[in-house]
């Protein structure tokens, strides 16, 4: 676009899911639901985790980061969205929107990380047993959180102040329920090839890395599985890791959804309304598939309510 009729940007309008007014009650009903039951799902996990020390191994510490950047996730958008709908207004500051892209972008790339950490920890589990707990010791433990942790903010940082330099025309509407990256750099009429190609080396990099990483360490699951001559034996290696590619497959396949949803549609609100499913669905499911698959959770949480098995 060409960079006529430039305003110094104040504000944006976040025009949500859905522009009809009689669906806004029943939007904030559900939406409120799904918050309050991923952040006390994911404190659950939290919770359990610290209080038992029989929970006090890699794969919990790592489970806990991530019911933690779920929590943060879902603590970006969802509760200006609720405001947005509560006090019928779509008004989002500058200042507003930036801290969006920056922590969404943070906690989103972390989720990423996240499951590719826990990927490992369930390879050296399952092909290197009797090792585990040299490989996986503490130093190393706390260095792939504390890398993920940084890598994140740092390339967060990196694309939001990109955004800084942007300009924008007179049409400020964002067509989603949050500050989203790409929704700015289409909507600015400055020049976007910086913007377009840091984001796309992130894309490339910060999520086929991970993906990669997962993709390589099932695959050396699989394998060490298929020698396993007993049956029993199969499904204790199995079950290790049911639990974490169950989430995998519920974050990667929702992310491929709004691909494809937003190569096929035009429609920017159809876009938004996909984008639930990662930013929404996802944190709320994860807690939830955990504590139904994982023993350790279960029992971990009936020994914090007194409930007995």
């Amino acid at each position: 676009m060409e960079p006529h009729n430039e305003t110094q940007t104040s504000q944006f309008l976040l025009l949500g899911i859905s522009e009809d007014s009689s669906l806004q009650p029943f939007l904030f009903g559900l939406f409120l639901s799904m918050y309050l039951v991923t952040v006390l799902g994911n404190l659950l996990i939290i919770l359990a985790t610290i209080s038992d020390s029989h929970l006090h191994t890699p794969m919990y510490l790592f489970l806990s980061n991530l019911s933690f950047a779920d929590i943060c996730f879902t603590s970006t958008s969802i509760p200006k969205m609720l405001v947005n709908i509560q006090t019928q207004s779509k008004v989002i500051t500058y200042e507003g929107c930036i801290t969006q892209v920056y922590f969404f972008i943070v906690f989103g790339v972390l989720d990423n990380f996240i499951l590719a950490v826990m990927a490992y920890d369930r390879f050296v589990a399952i092909c290197h047993p009797l090792q585990y707990m040299v490989i996986m010791n503490l130093r190393l433990c706390g260095y792939l959180v504390l890398g993920s942790w940084i890598t994140t903010a740092l390339n967060s940082l990196l694309q939001t102040l990109t955004a800084l330099r942007l300009s924008f025309c007179t049409d400020l509407e964002i067509p989603h329920f949050v500050c989203e990256l790409n929704q700015l750099v289409l909507l600015a009429c400055s020049d976007t090839f910086v913007n377009d190609m840091v984001m796309y080396f992130a894309a490339v990099l910060l999520g086929g890395g991970p993906l990669a990483g997962i993709l390589y360490s099932y695959a050396k699951i699989v394998s060490a599985i298929r020698a396993i001559s007993s049956t029993q034996g199969k499904y204790k290696a199995f079950s290790t890791c049911a639990s974490h590619l169950s989430v995998v497959s519920l974050f990667y396949c929702t992310l491929l959804g709004v691909y494809l949803s937003s190569s096929v549609t035009q429609n920017s609100h159809s876009t938004a309304r996909a984008s639930i499913m990662y930013s929404v669905v996802t944190p709320m499911l994860n807690p939830c598939i955990y504590s139904l698959r994982n023993k350790g959770i279960r029992g971990a949480l009936r020994r914090i309510f007194r409930v007995k098995p």
